[in-house]
């Protein structure tokens, strides 16, 4: 029920009202889980632009991954995060394995979920698109039937950049692929994935390119 009311009245408000958002290539977005979306990471507003993009009937399956060591910072902070905005948290400086650290990821997906993930692992500067991780890769190795979606957001980094607290209302475009599937490697995947990244980075830039002109 708390996550549904923080869709209602603070996700579908702040994106839709406030910013506006315009998404393009929609279709692509996965109808059901498990699914992964990855989207260049800008701004805290990331996330929940991304859940804005699902019905209200979907929202209880799609999680945002974060990280626990900027996100649990303390029990209240944790309990908002977890229970609010259902972000699944993972210990980025854990000394367990990695298919340890990973294992709510797994679990995610096995139970059917929509998860959203950001491979910069930071927020970079405004529309830019920074080094993608190689973790992605590792996951869907493991849970090879998962397709992975990617986006690309223009305008949130300038709404709110990384280091600002005040939102700027700037209308956001949200550029939406295929989705890519595993292929039996892990090189493989990252190029497709990069490319795709940077293909829907260049369609943002062409759009507001002939905009302007």
């Amino acid at each position: 029920m708390l996550r549904y009311l923080f869709y209602l009245l603070i996700v579908k408000p702040l994106v839709l009202v406030v910013l506006g958002i315009n998404a393009r290539g929609r279709e692509h977005l996965p109808q059901h889980g498990p699914a992964i979306l990855v989207a260049n990471h800008n701004s805290h507003l990331d996330a929940l632009a991304l859940m804005s993009l699902f019905p209200q009937a979907m929202i209880g399956d799609v999680h945002p991954v974060a990280a626990a060591d900027y996100f649990c910072k303390n029990r209240c902070l944790k309990w908002l995060a977890i229970n609010v905005a259902g972000i699944i948290p993972i210990d980025r400086n854990s000394q367990a394995s990695s298919r340890d650290v990973l294992a709510p990821i797994y679990q995610a997906l096995d139970n059917h979920k929509i998860l959203i993930f950001f491979p910069e692992g930071t927020r970079g500067e405004p529309e830019n698109l920074g080094k993608m991780k190689n973790g992605i890769a590792s996951i869907i190795a493991e849970r090879s039937h998962v397709p992975v979606v990617p986006v690309f957001f223009y305008g949130l980094g300038k709404a709110l950049p990384k280091g600002e607290v005040i939102l700027v209302p700037f209308f956001i475009d949200a550029f939406i692929d295929q989705p890519i599937h595993w292929l039996g490697n892990r090189q493989e995947f990252m190029a497709n994935l990069k490319r795709a990244m940077a293909d829907l980075q260049a369609k943002a830039i062409r759009l507001k390119n002939d905009l302007e002109d």
